[in-house]
């Protein structure tokens, strides 16, 4: 199945230069979206997983309905600020700044496998933070999954000995 032909590429967004991969038009057609979650599912279904976490707010639009697909619970995984619960944070840069992600406390049980799943990886900045956070509380990284993986921005290095499943690559 290609991809591709669902995603919108967006030429010089959010600036110059820059070409946006919008899954929009993935996610409106109710037929390629179940596809995509299925094929995903079958991609990682080797793996014993506990949990899925996903970083927002994309990452919930692809983790959760693998999470249900696969019968286990899904962790969101938020900017600052917007958990209600006590949480656990670790700051990360971007390319013109810095943010921070946050997780509850207790969502993740020591042992615990968890796959992390968003919709893209560029340079992994969003992904190997998430990846920090699980294992502060104990849980163990058994893959992460995406819809889309920018190949050339080399996101995979920041995620060293851990598996990387993608359905549609970008050179």
């Amino acid at each position: 199945m290609d991809f591709k032909e669902y995603i919108r590429v967006i030429p010089d967004f959010p600036q110059p230069g820059i070409s946006f991969k919008d899954i929009t038009t993935l996610l409106n057609d109710g037929a390629m979206y179940r596809k995509a979650v299925d094929e995903l599912k079958q991609l990682v279904s080797h793996l014993k997983i506990d949990l899925i976490a996903g970083p927002e707010a994309r990452g919930f639009v692809v983790g959760a309905p693998l999470a249900y697909a696969l019968g286990v619970g899904f962790v969101p995984i938020r900017k600052s600020g917007k958990l209600p619960y006590e949480t656990i944070e670790v700051e990360y840069d971007l390319e013109y700044g810095k943010d921070r992600l946050a997780m509850h406390s207790d969502a993740v049980k020591p042992g615990q496998n968890v796959l992390i799943a968003d919709d893209l990886l560029a340079t992994g900045g969003t992904i190997s933070t998430s990846v920090n956070l699980v294992r502060q509380l104990g849980g163990h990284v058994v893959g992460t999954a995406f819809l889309i993986e920018l190949s050339e921005l080399d996101g995979r290095k920041k995620l060293p000995e851990i598996d990387v499943f993608s359905l549609v690559k970008y050179e």
